[in-house]
């Protein structure tokens, strides 16, 4: 305890020890001359009591059938506005399945693979598979996954939502192998006739968590135009998806969390927001959990979807690195002063982390390295150098914020293609 506190204390005492002491002194037979006006004041003092109790107890029963009344409105007006606002949401939900569920296309695939059979001689066996995809041009350009349209795809036809099948579909392209991006083109090489309309495209990098979104999907292959709502539960997550076979995986980074249902067959879809725009791309769903779903921000698959419509074909933009995505545990572990960024850590297999001949190597950058900004991208937990970089073209010269030995440098990259493994 402070001296002040103790002081305080005690002047709390002292008052309490003095009014006490008062009431003794009025209540003394020694002192008789309170006596003598206690009587008449305490009857005067009594039938104002008697009338103020009159008085309050009649007020305080209005209050109280007023409050019982208010309050009763009050529930009411709650339980009203309750019903109005999940009314609202289920309008909304409606009216956003209605004007986006009409860019959104279900996607059947027919494929070949070619595997050895007991006495290692190749056999080729044919396989069908279902996605789905959303349009975003006019003329039928078709965003989906990659794993939709596989290697060895032989023919791909896509539905609308309204019954609409278009057999005559062109797969423009696919994501290299390699990359964490998992995204495909597709066309509609004769759309006879008919209106297609293009999503619109969000913005994701001002997603929050906690944002209300909306999935669309061909659930299951077999049941169009599937919606399932829920939440933005996280970002910036990392995760290695493959198929159910487990026979091929792939490394997925930066992706959207949510409890959106994203089912089998929703691969490629669109995870909309509350304003009808498109923020994700749907891919992949955690086994052995409940409403665990997966989606890239839409934000990385621009600068191709940019690509696509301008020259009819894919061509994902490339600095060749070989990083880290910087966290406070990863800098703790290499002993780095930044806990944000792209650190280009020194090989541990005798793979280079500066890949010979690659715009990186042109441009100079140097193992040990931290990429912290393209142009004015920032790189953190939301934004990896992958992410950032596939929101421009083949072709741009970027500036690279660099952090070298302490230092913080420019340095200027023109990114090339990507090549294709």
């Amino acid at each position: 305890m402070s001296e002040k506190q103790a002081d305080n204390s005690k002047t709390a005492d002292n008052k309490l020890a003095s009014y006490s002491t008062k009431e003794k002194r009025l209540k003394s037979p020694g002192f008789t001359w309170p006596k003598l006006r206690l009587p008449g004041r305490s009857l005067r003092l009594g039938a104002l009591g008697l009338l103020s109790v009159f008085i309050i107890g009649l007020a305080g029963g209005w209050l109280g059938a007023y409050s019982y009344e208010h309050n009763r409105s009050l529930s009411a007006v709650t339980s009203t506005q309750k019903q109005q606002f999940i009314s609202n949401e289920s309008d909304l939900i409606a009216s956003i399945a209605k004007t986006v569920g009409q860019s959104v296309v279900s996607v059947d695939v027919q494929s070949q693979t070619t595997s050895q059979d007991f006495f290692g001689f190749p056999q080729t066996s044919n396989q069908q598979s279902s996605g789905t995809g959303f349009i975003v041009s006019n003329d039928g350009v078709i965003v989906t996954n990659r794993h939709v349209v596989p290697e060895g795809t032989t023919n791909v036809s896509v539905t609308l939502a309204d019954g609409t099948k278009f057999d005559n579909v062109k797969v423009i392209g696919r994501s290299a192998a390699s990359s964490s991006l998992d995204v495909a083109f597709l066309k509609i090489e004769d759309s006879k006739g008919k209106d297609l309309v293009p999503v619109t495209l969000g913005d994701s990098s001002k997603v929050q968590v906690g944002d209300k979104v909306v999935a669309i999907g061909n659930a299951l292959g077999q049941f169009q135009n599937t919606v399932t709502s829920g939440i933005i539960s996280g970002y910036g997550r990392d995760v290695q998806a493959g198929d159910q076979a487990g026979t091929s995986s792939e490394n997925l980074t930066d992706l959207f969390q949510t409890d959106a249902a994203i089912n089998e067959g929703n691969s490629g879809g669109p995870l909309v927001n509350i304003n009808g725009e498109v923020i994700g791309l749907n891919t992949a769903v955690a086994s052995g959990a409940q409403n665990i779903g997966f989606s890239i921000p839409i934000n990385d698959v621009k600068g191709l979807v940019q690509t696509v419509l301008g020259s009819g074909k894919l061509e994902q933009p490339y600095l060749g690195v070989r990083y880290i995505s910087l966290t406070s545990d990863v800098a703790y572990r290499y002993n780095l002063k930044t806990d944000n960024g792209a650190y280009i850590a020194p090989s541990q297999d005798g793979t280079p982390s500066i890949i010979s001949g690659s715009p990186a190597e042109k441009a100079g950058l140097k193992e040990k390295d931290i990429i912290t900004k393209v142009n004015s991208i920032k790189l953190d937990d939301k934004t990896n150098l992958t992410s950032a970089l596939s929101r421009f073209k083949v072709g741009d010269s970027v500036q690279l914020t660099v952090i070298r030995d302490g230092k913080t440098l420019r340095i200027n990259a023109t990114l090339a293609a990507t090549p294709q493994a």
